[in-house]
C-alpha cells in the first residue's frame, strides 16, 4: 500500500502582497538582516536555500524562529519543509520584481558596515 506524507505549507504572501514597509521594517533588525546576508549566498528555488540551523546566529533557537517568521511574513524569504528541516531561500525574483535593485543596496550596505 502506497505511503503519502503530509506536507505542512507554510503561508507566504503572494508576490502582489508584498509591500515595502514590511519589507523595509523586516530588513531593519540586525539579526533579520544577518539571516538575508547568510541566505544571499544560497540558490533560489526547489532544492536550493539553508536550513534554519545552518545560519549561524548568536541567539536562542525561539528567537531565530521569530525572525525567520517574520523574514517570511513580510515576503523576504521563502520558507518550505524537506523532510524535518525547514529550508529558507531568499525570493530574489520577487523582490526583484517588486523593489528594483532594494535587496542589492541593502545587502552592499550591510556589507560595508559590517
Amino acid at each position: 500500500m502506497p505511503t503519502t506524507t503530509a506536507v505542512r505549507e507554510l503561508p507566504h504572501p503572494a508576490r502582489e502582497e508584498i509591500r515595502l514597509d514590511a519589507v523595509l521594517h523586516a530588513l531593519a533588525d540586525p539579526m533579520r538582516l544577518r539571516i538575508v546576508t547568510a541566505l544571499n549566498g544560497y540558490g533560489e528555488g526547489e532544492g536550493q536555500g539553508a536550513t534554519c540551523s545552518q545560519v549561524e546566529l548568536p541567539i536562542a533557537t525561539s528567537t531565530s524562529t521569530h525572525h525567520f517568521r517574520v523574514l517570511r511574513e513580510a515576503g523576504v524569504i521563502n520558507q518550505c519543509y524537506r523532510g524535518t528541516a525547514k529550508i529558507n531561500c531568499l525570493r530574489r525574483a520577487d523582490l526583484d520584481a517588486l523593489f528594483p535593485g532594494l535587496l542589492d543596496a541593502v545587502l552592499r550596505a550591510a556589507a560595508s558596515h559590517a
